[in-house]
């Protein structure tokens, strides 16, 4: 079996081509029995198995099978997301074998996130590994891949610093609202969505304690669930418009294919404020908020992209921590392609013992038939130890003579390694 990924990342491609490929949980399995399906009537590709993991700021797909396809990945990708192939080869990476393994570890370790050392991805990757599981699209190598990778991520958090005084997406946005307004007490937060993301965004606005805190979200019963934990009030999305000016901070985050916060809807917004300033944060992927508003006077507009300088901070005191973890990691790749390596021997190994049932059962057939004759069991003993020790030694005999003189002698070295050998 051969390992391949490919993806885009928020070091590779942009915010808007990253949301071209993004997908909400509940459509990995639809997309997953699409590219599996795609590889139906090749007979290189009977069975591949997939999985893909999509967040904020990557989408990637892993794939096992007998033969990497690579190409044909590529090109399923880049019909999924609209895009020309070359548009998308120039803004992805591809992976293959310990690469791909290595790279896997290192996503779930958090070497690999905008924030370094985040713990937020190993939960994401946990997610789209069930979602693959239960689409039926995960079999035993990526199984063993991904199990690995949680155990890699395990240790690494354990044995080194990693993880020590990250700074998350929501406290990088809560830095920047502090520039912004002198006093977050005074403040009005407006929360779209109730994901996880927002989750821990008003856990860290909440800390600050602002004068109100509201969530908007498409079903109320999940914003009244959230907002009751920060003491706070909820909103249907439809009213989200006319209400949008009583806030002083916006953070948005759903799983929108299209913006829900429109130029015309901010415009005025702004108007109805008297253009006091507003702060907002747009955290999704696909866009929440329509980028021309970004350009408006007294609107502080920033992306998951825009946060990046922010959560970069401190991050050299950490590099200490990233080198051991790497040494985690080289441990964790070599076991995995040792394991990847055992099993193209598995095949061999079903067929000596299949063959060596049929010797056996055959000897077994012949003792029986010795005995019902009257033969001794001595005789019977010997007829069959001498039996099978013919059969089983027949075929290297057979190769011991064949051949010329180099390939008898390289015959005879590997016979000498599996039957006189001497025991440790």
């Amino acid at each position: 079996m051969s390992v391949w990924a490919l993806g885009l990342n928020h070091t590779t491609a942009p915010l808007d081509l990253r949301g071209r490929f993004a997908f909400a949980l509940d459509q990995i399995a639809p997309t997953l029995h699409s590219l599996r399906s795609s590889f139906a009537g090749n007979s290189s590709h009977p069975q591949v198995e997939a999985a893909i993991i999509s967040t904020c700021n990557r989408t990637e797909i892993y794939c096992a099978s007998e033969h990497i396809a690579l190409d044909h990945t590529f090109g399923w990708l880049a019909q999924s997301g609209g895009v020309a192939p070359a548009l998308l080869r120039s803004h992805a990476y591809t992976l293959h074998d310990d690469e791909a393994a290595r790279h896997a570890f290192r996503v779930a370790s958090g070497l690999d996130s905008m924030v370094l050392g985040e713990a937020q991805i190993l939960g994401q990757m946990k997610d789209a590994v069930r979602a693959a599981e239960t689409a039926g699209a995960l079999g035993s190598t990526l199984n063993q891949l991904f199990q690995r990778s949680f155990a890699v991520a395990k240790e690494v958090r354990t044995a080194t610093e990693i993880g020590a005084h990250s700074i998350s997406m929501a406290a990088a946005a809560v830095r920047l609202a502090g520039q912004l307004f002198e006093d977050l007490r005074k403040t009005r937060v407006l929360f779209v969505g109730a994901g996880e993301m927002i989750d821990l965004a008003a856990t860290h606005f909440a800390a600050k304690e602002p004068k109100a805190i509201a969530i908007a979200n498409r079903t109320l019963e999940r914003g009244e669930k959230l907002a009751s934990r920060f003491g706070g009030e909820a909103m249907r999305l439809a009213d989200l418009p006319a209400r949008l000016a009583e806030f002083d901070i916006v953070i948005s985050c759903t799983a929108s294919t299209l913006p829900i916060i429109g130029l015309g809807a901010v415009e005025r917004a702004l108007k109805a404020r008297k253009h006091r300033p507003m702060f907002m944060v747009d955290l999704a992927v696909p866009r929440d908020i329509e980028p021309e508003v970004k350009a408006l006077e007294d609107i502080y507009l920033y992306t998951v992209d825009d946060l990046a300088q922010v959560v970069q901070q401190g991050q050299a005191n950490r590099q200490a921590a990233v080198a051991q973890a790497e040494v985690i990691i080289d441990a964790g790749v070599q076991s995995f392609m040792h394991w990847l390596g055992q099993r193209g021997t598995v095949p061999l190994i079903q067929q000596l013992n299949a063959q060596a049932d049929e010797w056996r059962a055959a000897e077994m057939a012949r003792a029986r038939k010795l005995l019902a004759k009257g033969e001794s069991i001595d005789v019977v003993l010997e007829a069959m130890s001498r039996g099978l020790t013919q059969k089983m030694m027949h075929g290297a005999m057979a190769e011991l003579h064949a051949g010329d003189a180099a390939s008898r002698e390289q015959t005879a070295q590997t016979l000498s390694r599996l039957f006189l050998r001497k025991e440790r």
